[in-house]
């Protein structure tokens, strides 16, 4: 994966999909509806090409192979999570205000999807012991949002607006483990009041790592950690 780019980056601009490409959409958007449902476990040629009203030999000939066509969810799972969370954040001034952007968009992408499911957390329970290319692929678009998440603290303790001595790796657990406590108390428990709860705990946490008033901001090395791009 390459650097993330900066914010003011140009998005290209979609080109028109011809027919091939229209109908591979149109199940690729079948299949990520099917797999936020009933997990990426759930999806079979046979069940899309009935969804489809299609033959199975005309959902095969775009995926090729069940594997295959988990792993196309998967990454299209991953695009609209970039589309509705992560670029927009970055839209926002450097430091805290984008780390605070990206958690909030990350809480409302949750909340959106409480009567399906997150693929990326569905998928982990699946996929955790079962090695394969299914399971890299999950945990690589994982892997990148985490550390889109972590050069984001970074900036702000090279900003000054986080303490000096955070652990970056840290704070990155404990902010994720807010969306997870998110998902598991709304989904499953169905307490009330839980995107505010989990808010609450993201204040918090920036409470403790928050630098005092006046800090003097880093160099720019910490600015310049090279990580990949969400894709």
């Amino acid at each position: 994966m390459s650097a993330l780019p900066p914010p003011e980056a140009p998005r290209p601009l979609a080109r028109p999909l011809h027919k091939g490409q229209q109908t591979r959409a149109a199940i690729l958007e079948a299949a990520l509806g099917l797999a936020s449902h009933m997990g990426l476990e759930g999806l079979s040629i046979g069940a899309l090409a009935e969804l489809m009203q299609m033959s199975k030999s005309g959902v095969f000939a775009h995926f090729g192979s069940r594997e295959e066509l988990q792993i196309s969810v998967i990454r299209e799972y991953h695009t609209r999570f970039e589309e509705e969370v992560f670029f927009p954040a970055i839209a926002q001034p450097r430091g805290l205000p984008r780390l605070q952007a990206l958690f909030e968009n990350w809480v409302r992408r949750v909340s959106v999807e409480l009567d399906s499911g997150c693929i990326y957390i569905s998928g982990a329970v699946e996929f955790d012991d079962r090695p394969g290319p299914v399971r890299d692929a999950l945990a690589e678009m994982v892997r990148a949002w985490h550390a889109a998440l972590e050069r984001a603290i970074r900036i702000a303790m090279a900003e000054g607006q986080l303490r000096a001595d955070t652990d970056a790796a840290q704070m990155l657990f404990e902010i994720h483990g807010l969306i997870l406590a998110l998902h598991h108390d709304a989904r499953f428990l169905r307490h009330p009041g839980v995107l505010d709860r989990a808010r609450t705990g993201f204040d918090r946490v920036l409470a403790h790592y928050r630098s005092a008033p006046g800090a003097a901001r880093r160099g720019p090395s910490l600015v310049s950690v090279p990580t990949r791009r969400l894709e």
